[in-house]
């Protein structure tokens, strides 16, 4: 055996040696039933919040390609979509840009009985705007100190809030946006703005870890996710979330349904020929699946 090919496979036995083995990962059926479990306490939690008269905020931020999304839309799968509301906001227009920073933020705040997620929220200013150059290095500098005193107005006129931060590592980043990057129904969430968090990796490392000093408070302290394995941050996420708040079971009015439809007696549909009816393209399917 040669020499160099002897020190190559004792470099790969060396590098398979040292690759930490693989975390165990909760099976589909486990994670399905654990999920399901989960979005039924949080459909009690939005009747709490509506019986109580509570206001729930909670903020997910983290990098592109962390989960963010992902845990926003198991947590209201089955809630109310009057009660619970999801803030995404676009780029500021110019008219917002004049405002105070905060205001287009506080529009969005829920009312009495309301729940809102912040699919991003004002600390777009502590991490894009820092690094991207979008606001000024006073404005920055201003955030960093006015946002502790904004949330704890917030938390002093009885809102609750929750912050949530997902922590993804920069290998699993770039899978996840290669995956986007072949899937005709998630290629839209890859975007230019997404490899700038990419090819400035460190900038916004930095620029987390400032925000985190100034903004992680005993009354409004930041909760980190893991999120390399989506299912497992997903549950702990949710679990998490669940466990902060003392909320319970509010008892609904008994609903009794007929045995059987209750046929009206001076009612006569009209003929279906009157009716404009959409095309059954599901029987389509199902003779072609017949004729193949």
């Amino acid at each position: 055996m040669s020499t160099a090919t002897s020190d190559g496979s004792r470099a790969r036995a060396k590098k398979k040696k040292s690759a930490a083995p693989d975390p165990p990962r909760i099976s589909r059926a486990r994670y399905e039933a654990e999920l399901f479990r989960l979005q039924s306490e949080f459909v009690k939690l939005q009747e709490w919040v509506r019986y109580s008269g509570a206001r729930l905020v909670i903020i997910f931020e983290g990098r592109d390609g962390a989960g963010k999304g992902g845990a926003i839309k198991r947590i209201t799968e089955y809630l109310n979509p009057r009660e619970v509301r999801v803030a995404a906001l676009p780029v500021p227009t110019d008219r917002e840009r004049g405002q105070w920073y905060y205001q287009r933020y506080i529009a969005q705040l829920p009312a009495r009985g309301e729940i809102v997620l912040f699919d991003r929220s004002w600390y777009n200013r502590a991490g894009i705007e820092k690094v991207m150059g979008f606001c000024t290095p006073q404005e920055y500098v201003l955030f960093l100190r006015q946002t502790p005193i904004f949330e704890q107005m917030l938390i002093d006129d009885g809102i609750v809030l929750r912050k949530y931060w997902f922590s993804v590592s920069e290998a699993e980043q770039l899978r996840r946006f290669k995956a986007r990057l072949h899937d005709p129904v998630r290629r839209w969430k890859l975007s230019t703005m997404d490899l700038e968090s990419v090819y400035r990796w460190e900038d916004f490392s930095r620029a987390k870890d400032e925000m985190m000093v100034h903004t992680d408070t005993p009354v409004s302290p930041w909760f980190v996710v893991e999120s390399d394995i989506k299912r497992h941050a997903r549950l702990n996420m949710m679990a998490h979330l669940l466990s902060t708040i003392e909320y319970h079971d509010v008892e609904r009015p008994a609903i009794t349904l007929p045995k059987r439809v209750i046929a009206a007696e001076n009612y006569q549909r009209p003929p279906r020929e009157l009716s404009t009816y959409v095309q059954d393209y599901a029987a389509t399917l199902i003779a072609g699946a017949a004729d193949s």
